[in-house]
């Protein structure tokens, strides 16, 4: 896949780079390296003024970045701002909060001295530089999220990014140096797919964290495994949306409109499968088709745009695959289920509902990326959590119920690293993000997101430390 900029509404490629030669990527992971064994030194304070300088550049250029994302990946022009603004907020998160999320740890008194030791504590050290090998659906976001807590805890970054956002990847290694980090704290790689395990090998870079697909998931795992280095995955996703007779029936179908749709429907933890309890199945499914039916399919760059195109030829091709392999198998067409008749040019798909579907089509076990729900009705509690687990994947879920036991059960039995009542999945830098399943393995965000990439460093005294020694207090 050649690296460049495809505007996906008008199919035109606008602008491409070559890709880095073995020379450039040697040098840049010699960069890497070099500025990990200074950066591992400096102060919380002295990350966290370039970090939130970082956070301030960024609200200061939102409009233009917001554009390029538009361009280069189709999202809205609304929901590339909205998502520029939530990346400053990480970085002015991660800049208040970094020190005391990887503050010493102290065991009690009583297990020192049982230890044999006269004091002990936990220390949360960087590992050094770091590969990300990000997606194209939300081009800042997920950089960010990597980025921000990886930088705070000290260590360095290498982006490979997704070759249809070079730009987005570029402005991202131009901001943080803007912001004060010093050259090679964060830099993007400008390499195709075939680079991954050759950079990922090279001793210099200790760990990897990747948000993608399946395959690329189990490729870098692989690599990494074999290198005994660290890995964080977020893979694909087919997050269910569970309606309950006690729910707010005409606010569910209203959020479940937003929760299939964003970001054109190509996200991971978008709502995907709606499984709607028979009492109130024909009320949700009403009004939930209706408000996809109302949504404006067109230009991502006008301010009335709901949904944009898909963001590659590919993408709709696949996507196209599924429905009508479930039309063909059965499956209903309530709305939706072609390309936009008034859109001649780009990569659009209608927002589609699709009823009547079966474990036995695609649609049910494959990710849909795009603006198709599959809708599904259930006649107990049981059946639902029973259907909601019917997938290989495991991010996230949603559950609208105001009844507490069944709460309860959700909390208890559904197979996600996330259980979201009464609202929609959606990322916060305060809370711990990530899959479990074929969806991936490791936290990003929160606490645990930033010591995923730490060394943690357990430190003992078999006698008491002397005066000009480590702090153990």
């Amino acid at each position: 896949m050649p690296i460049a900029t495809v505007n996906p509404a008008t199919g035109e490629t606008l602008t491409t780079f070559d890709e880095f030669d073995h020379k450039e990527i040697d040098s840049r992971l010699a960069r890497a390296r070099w500025a990990f064994l200074d950066h591992r030194k400096t102060t919380y304070a002295y990350r966290a003024e370039r970090m939130r300088r970082a956070a301030d550049l960024l609200d200061a250029e939102r409009d233009s970045i917001a554009a390029t994302m538009t361009t280069e990946m189709g999202k809205t022009l609304a929901a590339a701002r909205a998502e520029a603004a939530k990346c400053a907020k990480a970085m002015r998160w991660y800049a208040e909060h970094a020190e005391e999320l990887l503050a010493d740890e102290h065991p009690s008194a009583a297990d020192i001295e049982d230890s044999g030791g006269t004091a002990a504590f936990v220390r949360y050290r960087p590992l050094g530089p770091v590969l990300a090998v990000m997606p194209w659906n939300f081009p800042l976001w997920q950089v960010v999220r990597f980025a921000a807590p990886a930088l705070m805890a000290g260590n360095t970054a290498l982006l490979k990014h997704a070759s249809n956002v070079p730009q987005t990847a570029l402005y991202l290694e131009d901001l943080f140096r803007r912001a004060g980090f010093p050259e090679g704290c964060f830099q993007t790689l400008l390499v195709g797919s075939a680079a991954i395990e050759g950079i990922l090998r090279d001793p210099r870079v200790v760990a990897a964290t990747l948000t993608g697909s399946e395959p690329a998931g189990r490729s870098v795992a692989a690599i990494a495994g074999d290198e005994i280095k660290k890995t964080v995955l977020e893979l694909g996703g087919s997050d269910p949306f569970v309606v309950m007779p006690s729910a707010d029936v005409a606010r569910a179908a209203e959020v479940a409109v937003t929760a299939r749709v964003q970001n054109n429907g190509q996200s991971c933890i978008a709502a995907k499968r709606f499984i709607v309890h028979a009492d109130i199945f024909e009320d949700f499914a009403a009004r939930f088709t209706e408000g996809m039916k109302a949504l404006r399919v067109g230009d991502p760059m006008e301010e009335t745009t709901d949904v944009g195109p898909l963001a590659s030829k590919q993408g709709r091709a696949d996507l196209e695959r599924l429905v009508d392999e479930a039309v063909a198998s059965g499956a209903t067409v309530l709305c939706g289920g072609e390309r936009p008749r008034h859109l001649r040019a780009g990569w659009f798909y209608e927002p589609t509902v699709l009823a009547d579907v079966t474990p036995e089509m695609l649609i049910h076990r494959e990710e849909t990326f795009g603006p198709v729900a599959t809708l599904y009705r259930v006649d107990s509690l049981g059946a639902a959590i029973e259907l909601a687990n019917d997938v290989p994947f495991g991010l996230s879920s949603n559950a609208w119920t105001e009844d507490q036991e069944e709460q309860e059960r959700f909390i208890r039995d559904v197979e996600a690293g996330g259980v979201y009542f009464n609202g929609m999945t959606a990322s916060h830098p305060a809370m711990p993000f990530g899959g479990i399943k074929r969806s991936g393995y490791g936290r990003e965000l929160a606490g645990h997101g930033i010591r995923e990439f730490c060394n943690v460093t357990t430190v003992w005294y078999g006698a008491k430390p002397g005066d000009g020694g480590p702090a153990a207090k």
